[in-house]
């Protein structure tokens, strides 16, 4: 009989982590609307003794998720677990998810802590964590490079203690497939009770192979996989919800199992999740890059034109891409704009919907045809959640090949207008170097990029900016049919971010490491 598995969402938490992909508590709730909407089993909301605005996150999306559990990340710190409790107590279906280091590397070198130490540490606070949530997740961080021994007792004392799920994290991607399968199989070879509780894995992809250790897992006897939209997460990512989906689903011949994910939705919540951080994944990526379903070669096309099976194992339709997104237009009313909107997953108060659909109507009335894509970049610009310190209020630009760029930015902060002028090689270089003559916060462009949305010369320019200050990274991002106005929009949004980091944060944040 096929067994079930379990899928547990982090992009909350370890997406959330990756640099350029932070989220404010609005996108948060929205991707978690979609995430629910999508049939994901657990969503992990985040790490809520992290930074006060963590802790909001949590707390708000527990507070509105009703089909999925929500789970909330905590280390075997009292603190952390009532912090923990406190932000999910709210949920329909509330985890709470403590975790551990177990290998000799990190109980010597970042512990700081003998074995006996880390395992009384590990059963007293899962017990205290049973006593507060009905749900309790224990992980032991970097267990691919743990012994084997070791953690077998060990879960079995927290077992005993409460515990409901135990994960077995290759934290920092080093196993392979043959590997884990076998590492997993030993440990429930000398555990007394790992077979009573679920078995969940998280995978990292240092290595590239995040999904295939994770289907290793499953044939070794795990029944829960964590995983992130779009595989994103810290340095090179975590196992992608999208692909380990479709191999479950493609593949049943050979899986032998069921998922509760409606594959229909995953392209939806992809391009959300795109929109949201202003971060693409490559064209060649499995399920939901741009070429996914292209076929360039006239030998491929010519089968796919006789029939699809030659060269698709999967439909476009059955992971939610449709060729006919043409929405929508100048006569548009609000109604269907934001049934739209609904549709590819934002949801809309009557204050931002008037906003944005304004928005939308000035782009109709100056592109021909409006597409999904655009509509997804004016609802992301439109609901960043951004507190304006700085507004743009007029830009001039003289440019040619034979004389130098001059730059006129006009900002507005707190009530007064700013001018900065500059002269660089270029537009976009000029206009940049004039914003940062206009503010008083010195920050590194680490990354600039511009793209075309959708087709034709009129296609909305989308601009992302990366930003590093004080060690941390702000993506902005923006978009208008004017690629210098979409990327000053960029930088600015960029630096709002970064200045509600100094008026918010005041404290580093705690990083939260699976």
């Amino acid at each position: 009989m096929a067994k079930m598995i379990s899928f547990v969402d982090t992009t909350l938490s370890d997406g959330d982590q990756s640099p350029g992909c932070s989220m404010n508590k609005r996108e948060k709730l929205m991707l978690a609307k979609q995430l629910e909407k999508m049939g994901v089993d657990v969503i992990e909301a985040g790490f809520a003794a992290a930074s006060p605005g963590d802790f909001e996150s949590v707390k708000l999306i527990a507070d509105e998720i009703k089909k999925s559990t929500v789970a909330v990340l905590a280390r075997t710190v009292k603190e952390d677990i009532d912090k923990a409790w406190d932000a999910v107590k709210g949920a329909a279906k509330p985890r709470i998810h403590t975790f551990i280091a177990t290998s000799p590397i990190h109980m010597e070198y970042k512990l700081k802590m003998q074995p006996e130490d880390v395992m009384k540490r590990a059963v007293e606070m899962v017990s205290y964590a049973c006593s507060l949530c009905p749900e309790v997740e224990f992980s032991a961080e970097d267990a691919t490079r743990s012994e084997t021994g070791f953690l077998a007792e060990l879960f079995d004392k927290v077992i005993e203690a409460g515990a409901g799920i135990i994960n077995i994290p290759d934290t920092v991607g080093y196993t392979t497939p043959d590997e884990f399968y076998s590492f997993i199989t030993e440990i429930r070879e000398k555990s007394r009770l790992l077979d009573t509780v679920q078995i969940s894995v998280h995978c990292h992809n240092d290595l590239g192979l995040a999904v295939a250790n994770s289907i290793a897992a499953i044939r070794a006897g795990a029944t829960q996989i964590e995983c992130t939209i779009n595989g994103i997460g810290e340095r090179a990512g975590n196992a992608a919800l999208e692909e380990l989906a479709m191999i479950m689903t493609v593949r049943k011949d050979k899986m032998d199992t069921k998922i509760g994910i409606v594959t229909e939705e995953i392209t939806r919540t992809s391009s959300l999740l795109t929109s949201i951080t202003g971060v693409h994944v490559q064209p060649n990526k499995a399920i939901v890059g741009a070429n996914a379903f292209a076929h360039e070669s006239g030998i491929h096309q010519h089968g796919v034109l006789s029939n699809r099976s030659t060269y698709e194992i999967m439909t476009p339709e059955s992971v939610g891409l449709s060729k006919n997104n043409l929405v929508l237009g100048k006569h548009s009313g609000r109604h269907a704009f934001k049934d739209k909107a609904r549709e590819l997953g934002f949801q809309l108060s009557q204050e931002e919907l008037d906003s944005v659909f304004d928005e939308f109507k000035a782009l109709a009335d100056r592109k021909k045809q409006i597409f999904d894509k655009d509509i997804e970049a004016l609802l992301s610009r439109g609901l960043q959640g951004t507190e304006d310190h700085y507004k743009l209020k007029r830009f001039v630009i003289n440019s040619g090949n034979t004389i130098t760029t001059t730059a006129s930015v006009v900002l507005e902060a707190e009530g007064s207008e700013i001018e900065g002028i500059s002269f660089a090689q270029g537009p976009v270089d000029a206009a940049f170097r004039a914003i940062e003559k206009c503010m008083n916060i010195e920050v590194l462009l680490e990354d600039y990029s511009l793209q075309s949305i959708t087709e034709g010369t009129d296609a909305l320019g989308y601009a992302t900016v990366k930003l590093n200050y004080g060690g941390r990274h702000f993506t902005g991002r923006d978009a208008s049919i004017n690629v210098v106005e979409a990327s000053i929009g960029a930088y600015i949004n960029a630096m709002n971010k970064v200045m509600n980091d100094i008026k918010i944060s005041g404290s580093e944040k705690i990083a939260a490491v699976v």
